[in-house]
């Protein structure tokens, strides 16, 4: 899942990219209301936190020129201004929640949880390929009965090769889905995590899940 947050507070925003890549999703940032605009329509989202007071553009008219360009990615607006109609513009500028500053970052996380299902419903369903099984919902993975421990970043990857069975993956596809844009996103990186999962998931006499499609990128195989 990869999440994007505009915050002008530069602390808050460190703070809450930290907490939600710990959390195991890849976070971009945005300092301004124009500058989360263009980064909301240049790339796919899975949701959007948007503060309400940005310099440039607030988030009420960023949040209502998203949904005037048709981007449906589900918004959660912060403020620290708690009046009734303050929260009724955002809800009616197109805002699917609305935080309170200050607020709990485990709160933050809950609703971050809870918009997430709500635009992807399926998402949380168990994932499986041949005798390997991924509980999105406890974040835990199965193979022959063995509990596989894995870190953020290598469940964020295993989730997607795992959404996408028999299908090619490309170094890009992955880079893009699970790590930012202010990280290094080297190809070297991704090989090392993809032979990191391999040797959590492989057992002597298990056939390999992943296999590498030489110059090409990588596909997730049951056979």
């Amino acid at each position: 899942m990869r999440i994007l947050v505009v915050e002008d507070e530069r602390r808050l925003a460190q703070i809450i990219k930290r907490g939600l890549e710990e959390a195991g999703y890849a976070v971009d940032s945005a300092f301004d209301g124009l500058e989360g605009q263009a980064l909301a329509e240049s790339a796919s989202y899975d949701l959007i936190i948007l503060d309400v007071m940005l310099p440039k553009q607030d988030g009420i008219k960023t949040c209502l020129e998203l949904r005037n360009r048709k981007i449906g990615t589900p918004v959660l607006m912060l403020t620290a201004r708690d009046a009734v109609e303050d929260r009724v513009a955002g809800l009616d500028a197109g805002a699917d929640d609305y935080m309170i500053k200050p607020f709990a970052f485990s709160e933050l996380l809950a609703r971050v949880r809870a918009l997430l299902r709500r635009g992807a419903p399926l998402n949380s369903s168990p994932l499986s390929v041949a005798d390997l099984e991924l509980d999105t919902a406890t974040r835990t993975a199965v193979r022959g009965g063995r509990r596989i421990e894995l870190t953020s970043r290598e469940y964020a990857i295993l989730e997607y090769l795992m959404r996408h069975p028999g299908i090619l993956i490309t170094r890009t596809m992955l880079e893009e889905r699970v790590w930012d844009y202010q990280s290094d996103r080297l190809s070297n990186v991704i090989d090392v995590y993809i032979k990191k999962l391999r040797n959590k998931i492989d057992q002597p006499g298990q056939p390999s899940l992943i296999k590498t499609i030489r110059g090409a990128g990588y596909r997730m195989e049951g056979k």
